[in-house]
């Protein structure tokens, strides 16, 4: 069920392990990453695949730096064949 667009009540999409950027802007990937991996967090997601593209990188060297920077993050790499290769990260999260 889709909530009215006049309505100003916020959607709630569910949880998944994997996250698309394609449509956010890369001042918007620090704040959108720290609200999904807390959230995965809580929900004992502990491995992400983070869509960024391809591209010109700018993306990936945004989701790259705010990895290396979260204590929530274990590890991470580019997804390989078959995880969407240099267009998408896989982040594995700390245990709590």
């Amino acid at each position: 069920m889709y909530g009215d667009p006049d309505d100003n009540q916020p959607i709630t999409i569910p949880l998944e392990d994997t996250l698309d950027l394609h449509t956010f802007l890369p001042k918007e990937v620090p704040s959108l990453l720290e609200e999904y991996l807390a959230a995965c967090d809580k929900a004992d997601i502990l491995e992400v695949r983070i869509i960024h593209g391809k591209g010109k990188g700018i993306l990936r060297e945004k989701v790259h730096s705010f990895l290396e920077a979260s204590p929530l993050v274990k590890s991470f790499h580019l997804g390989g064949h078959g995880g969407g290769e240099w267009g998408a990260t896989i982040a594995y999260l700390k245990k709590r």
